[in-house]
């Protein structure tokens, strides 16, 4: 996984060894506490559960503050094994792609420009570039919303979906290309919505409409609503400031899936959205990360999906 490409003029790097799991913790972390365009993350694997989280800057670390966040996603032990370095002159771009495989995820195969001969047939293939956006479908956030895609074709053709913090756009075009409906996806970094906006023309989803809006208050999501299907794989954060205005976007009988949880913060979104009348129809995790689908009333029991 690489959350964003290492600055141009990368001259300074972290490294931390660990295994899989506090490993994803703390690329997560340290990606979600910088300006993706000024820090790079990278976690890959160099043996069975042997990982490695690289860290790229243009500028000098404030190397207490990343030993903290290290000590907060995977404990002392692995904190105090923190190295920095300078960076040595590489091709970032293919460094980048070595270590993202392609992902498979129901009809979906996630992949780079590199392993497009790898697409079987019969299967989805969406072409993702590691860029300065969020989402190369390797991280199980987005897994638990491709999932949750998977879900609801089985429920049906929703005939409008909404991508919130759409990124790289990978959930918006994979809900065209498996309902071959009207998508739109949305994003509050311009950066973000022409990565998006590429990905989706290479992609060969028409249907997919990328909008640059604060929130979901804008004027541009309501004119394009109501959802059947709303996507929002942020942070708890945004999460629960946007229960009320993803109510208000939700068609009758529709759904919403929230993902970007952490386990432990499941919780604290789902009490967010029953607030507004939504109920827990199934929840997925995924390495340590949480995906919920909610409706307004939910018409099966509740189940848990085992990852």
């Amino acid at each position: 996984m690489l959350e964003g490409l290492p600055p141009n003029d990368a001259t300074h790097v972290m490294r931390v060894a660990a295994p899989r799991i506090p490993a994803q913790r703390i690329a997560d972390l340290i990606s979600e506490s910088f300006d993706p365009a000024e820090v790079a993350v990278a976690n890959f694997e160099q043996a069975e559960d042997d990982w490695v989280v690289e860290v790229f800057a243009g500028a000098a670390f404030d190397a207490e503050m990343l030993r903290e966040l290290v000590e907060a996603a995977a404990g002392p032990a692995i904190a105090a094994t923190v190295t920095f370095g300078d960076v040595e002159e590489k091709d970032w771009v293919a460094a980048s792609l070595e270590g993202l495989v392609p992902v498979t995820v129901g009809p979906f195969v996630v992949h780079g420009a590199h392993d497009r001969a790898k697409v079987g047939p019969n299967r989805v293939g969406i072409e993702i570039e590691a860029a300065l956006a969020f989402g190369t479908g390797h991280h199980g956030t987005t897994q638990g919303c491709l999932h949750a895609i998977v879900d609801a074709a089985r429920r049906g053709r929703p005939r409008h979906v909404l991508d919130v913090g759409t990124g790289t756009g990978v959930l918006a075009i994979a809900a065209e290309r498996r309902f071959h409906t009207k998508v739109v996806g949305s994003d509050i970094d311009v950066v973000a919505v022409r990565t998006a906006r590429a990905n989706a023309r290479a992609n060969r989803a028409p249907g997919v409409l990328m909008l640059h809006a604060a929130g979901a208050e804008a004027r541009a999501l309501r004119d394009n609503g109501p959802y059947d299907l709303i996507l929002a794989n942020i942070l708890l954060p945004p999460l629960k400031r946007l229960a009320r205005p993803l109510r208000a976007l939700l068609a009758p009988g529709g759904r919403i899936v929230l993902s970007g949880l952490l386990t432990s913060q499941a919780p604290a979104a789902l009490a967010a959205y029953r607030a507004q009348g939504l109920r827990l129809v199934s929840r997925r995790n995924i390495e340590g990360w949480t995906t919920l689908t909610l409706a307004v009333r939910a018409q099966r029991p509740h189940r848990h999906v085992a990852s």
